[in-house]
C-alpha cells in the first residue's frame, strides 16, 4: 500500500488528537462539579465515589471486548461509533432530575459513559500503522496532550461556563453534542491501514490484512516484558484515578482555595502536566534509539521522582502556597513521562494484528483495580481526610511501578529481538509473494 503522505498522517494526528481533547474534556468535566453534583442528588463522598467507580468498571469490562474487535474489524468505523456512544450517553446523564430518590438512576446512566472509555487501544494500535517505532514515542506524547489539556478546558467549563449556563447539567449537554459531531468526522474522514504496515521490515510493500489470531493473542503472554507492564500498569493508574476524581475537592475543603485560586493554580499546573507526554515520549524516542532499555528507563524514572514531590507538595503547610505549587509543578511533569513509553513498549514487542488486544488487556489490568480508587480514596477521606487518602494510594502505588519496571528491564531485549526477527519473516514472504 502506498504510505499516506506527511499532509494526511498530520490530518489524522489532528483528528485523533480533537477526538482525545472532546472525550477527556467531557470525561473529566464532572470533576470540578463534584460538590455540586453531590449537593443536587444529596449524597456523601462515598457515594459519589461509587458513582465514578461504576462509569470506570464498565469500562474495564468493555476493554477486551473493544480490543478483539479493532484487532478484527476496521478500526476507524468502530473509533466513530466509540465517538458516537459517547455523546449519547453523557445526554443520558444529565437529564436525571436530582433529589436523592434519583441517585441509582443517575448511577446507571453515569455508569452507561463508561462504555466508550475503553475505546484508546484502537487509536493508538492505528496510529501505529500510520508512523514507524521510532516516531511513535512523540506521537503518543503528542495525543495524549490532549488528556490534561482536555482536563484544564474541563475545569474552565466547570468553573467559569457551567454557573453562566444555569448548572452542570447543560454543559453535558454541550459536550455531549460534539461527541456525535466528532464521530460524523472520523467516520468519513480516517482511512484503515494495513495492519503492520509502518513496521520497519514491512513499510514499502504492498502487505495483505493480517487479522486477530488467538495463537497470536496467546503468545502476547508469554513475553516476559508484557508481565512487568501489566504489573505496574495495574499499580500505575491509582494515582491518576485518585488526583483526577479527587483533587479539586481537597483544594477546596483542606487547602482552602476558592473557585478563582483553584483555577488559577491548576491551570499552569496542568499545562506542565501536558508538556510531560511529549517529553516523555521524545525522551523515551531518544534513549531508545541508543538502548532497547530506553522507554523504560524513562518510565522509571519519571514515577519516582513524581512520587517524591508529590509527597513534599502535600505535606506542606497550607500558608505557603508557593512552596505547594512549585512541588506540584514539579509532580506534575514527572507524572506523565512514563504513560507514552508503556504504549510504545506495548507495540515494540507484540505483533500488529493483536496490538489492540495486547494494549486492552494493558488497559484492563490496569483498570480492573484503578477504578475503585475514587471509592477507596473517599473510604478513607470519610474515615480521616483527603490528604491521607492522596498520599497513601499514590505514593504505595509509585513505588510498587518503580519495582516493576526495574523488573522489565531484564528481559525487553530479548522481546523485541524476537518482534524485529518476526517482522523480517514476513517481510521476506511478502516478497516472495509478490516475485511469484
Amino acid at each position: 500500500m502506498k504510505k499516506q503522505s506527511r499532509f494526511y498522517r498530520g490530518f489524522i494526528i489532528l483528528v485523533f488528537f480533537l477526538f482525545m481533547l472532546l472525550h477527556q474534556i467531557d470525561k473529566q468535566l464532572i470533576n470540578p462539579l463534584l460538590p455540586d453534583v453531590m449537593a443536587d442528588f444529596e449524597i456523601n463522598k462515598t457515594q459519589m465515589g461509587a458513582v465514578m467507580t461504576g462509569a470506570m468498571l464498565v469500562g474495564t469490562l468493555l476493554y477486551p471486548v473493544w480490543g478483539y474487535l479493532y484487532d478484527r474489524y476496521a478500526r476507524a468505523k468502530l473509533l466513530a461509533l466509540a465517538s458516537f456512544i459517547w455523546g449519547s450517553t453523557t445526554w443520558l446523564s444529565a437529564i436525571i432530575p436530582g433529589g436523592r430518590a434519583n441517585y441509582p438512576w443517575f448511577m446507571a446512566t453515569r455508569a452507561s459513559t463508561g462504555i466508550d472509555d475503553s475505546s484508546y487501544p484502537g487509536l493508538y494500535s492505528l496510529v501505529a500503522d500510520y508512523f514507524g517505532p521510532r516516531l511513535r514515542g512523540k506521537m503518543y506524547g503528542l495525543l495524549q496532550l490532549a488528556q490534561p489539556l482536555g482536563y484544564l478546558l474541563g475545569m474552565i467549563l466547570a468553573l467559569m461556563v457551567a454557573p453562566a449556563l444555569g448548572g452542570w447539567r447543560s454543559v453535558f449537554y454541550l459536550t455531549g453534542g460534539l461527541g456525535i459531531i466528532v464521530a460524523v468526522l472520523i467516520f468519513f474522514g480516517v482511512k484503515e491501514m494495513p495492519r503492520g504496515q509502518a513496521e520497519p521490515e514491512l513499510e514499502n510493500l504492498e502487505i495483505g490484512q493480517y487479522r486477530f489470531s488467538w495463537a497470536a493473542a496467546k503468545e502476547v503472554f508469554k513475553k516476559r516484558t508484557m508481565w512487568f507492564v501489566f504489573l505496574q500498569g495495574f499499580a500505575g493508574v491509582f494515582p491518576w484515578n485518585v488526583i483526577t476524581v479527587w483533587f479539586f475537592t481537597y483544594l477546596a475543603e483542606e487547602r482552602f482555595y476558592d473557585e478563582s485560586s483553584i483555577l488559577f493554580t491548576m491551570a499552569p499546573i496542568i499545562l506542565i502536566l501536558a508538556s510531560g507526554y511529549f517529553v516523555g515520549g521524545a525522551a523515551g524516542d531518544w534513549l531508545f534509539k541508543r538502548t532497547n532499555k530506553g522507554r523504560i528507563l524513562v518510565s522509571s524514572t519519571g514515577v519516582i521522582i513524581g512520587a517524591l514531590f508529590l509527597f513534599l507538595a502535600i505535606n506542606t503547610p497550607i500558608e505557603a502556597r508557593l512552596t505547594f505549587f512549585i512541588f506540584m509543578a514539579l509532580t506534575a511533569l514527572f507524572m506523565p513521562l512514563s504513560s507514552p513509553n508503556v504504549i510504545s513498549t506495548v507495540f515494540d514487542v507484540t505483533p500488529p494484528e493483536v496490538r489492540s488486544t495486547a494494549q486492552a488487556v494493558e488497559y484492563f489490568i490496569e483498570s480492573s483495580g484503578a477504578a475503585f480508587a475514587p471509592l477507596l480514596a473517599g473510604i478513607i477521606a470519610d474515615a480521616s481526610n483527603l490528604k491521607t487518602a492522596i498520599l497513601t494510594i499514590c505514593i504505595t502505588a509509585w513505588v510498587l511501578c518503580f519495582v516493576f519496571y526495574l523488573g522489565a528491564l531484564f528481559f525487553i531485549d530479548g522481546d523485541i529481538k524476537t518482534l524485529r526477527t518476526q517482522m523480517a519473516e514476513r517481510a521476506e514472504q511478502e516478497k516472495a509473494k509478490q516475485a511469484a
